[in-house]
């Protein structure tokens, strides 16, 4: 009887090299489109090598971290988070500073300060700044409007831009200096404006003014207590942060 014959080995690597090399060389690929999209800037790399130096003993040099600006601004992200903190730095002072001049003159419940996303809102109440009707400023007034105007001149905030909002209730006025709330609340606007700018010395390019009628109120006009809290008006000193965000 016939011997029968082993199967004759196959030469070559085996089958499953065949797929091993095909994934082997699409992640190649992969890796390579990667590379080509990304950038490299040579200023930054070198700065991170070097917070490396002597941190492991290895390489030499004495300091753990580079202070090379590229590490920490490495990011546009980085530079717009830290110009928000000095933002909102400076404001949070400014605000400091108001707060302890309306409490030193008793004057807490006549202005209100809120530190929004926009900027740092000085609101005066009611007749704080104008009696029932009339756009002119009261002279009691000046006193607080010339303390804010020396805080906004000051070398820290003299960049700082300024808006005055004027703000009245519902109730129909009909005059001939102001025949509606518009020009009542324009008015008043523009007069502050036009103090700060004529009697403080203000640079007129960074501030401006706008009146806003009874379309913005704060509270219900159907109340006396409502209609009191939406005559108002309100110096805004802006968030540099936010507004170039939102303009580049």
């Amino acid at each position: 009887m016939a011997r029968k014959k082993p199967p004759e080995k196959k030469g070559g690597a085996p089958e499953w090299m065949t797929t091993y090399g095909d994934l082997v060389t699409l992640l190649m690929c992969f890796f390579v489109l990667l590379f080509a999209f990304s950038s490299i800037d040579a200023q930054k790399f070198e700065a991170v090598m070097e917070s490396f130096q002597g941190s492991a003993g290895v390489l030499s040099g004495g300091k753990a971290l580079s202070e090379a600006p590229f590490v920490f601004d490495a990011m546009p992200e980085s530079q717009t988070s830290k110009e928000q903190v000095v933002e909102m730095k400076k404001l949070e002072e400014l605000k400091e500073k108001v707060e302890a001049y309306l409490e030193e003159n008793n004057m807490q419940a006549q202005v209100e300060l809120k530190l929004e996303e926009r900027g740092l809102v000085i609101r005066f109440k009611d007749n704080v700044l104008f009696s029932p009707g009339s756009a002119t400023i009261n002279n009691e007034s000046f006193r607080i409007l010339d303390f804010l105007a020396g805080l906004l001149k000051t070398e820290e905030l003299i960049n700082e831009e300024i808006m005055v909002e004027g703000h009245t209730d519902n109730v129909p006025i009909n005059t001939p200096i102001h025949p509606s709330n518009w020009e009542l609340s324009t008015n008043r606007a523009t007069n502050v404006v036009r103090y700060f700018v004529e009697r403080s010395g203000f640079t007129p390019s960074r501030i401006s003014a706008a009146g806003f009628s009874e379309y913005r109120p704060i509270a219900s006009n159907e109340t006396a207590l409502g209609r009191a809290a939406n005559r108002r008006v309100d110096i805004v000193v802006i968030n540099r942060s936010e507004t170039n965000g939102v303009n580049e």
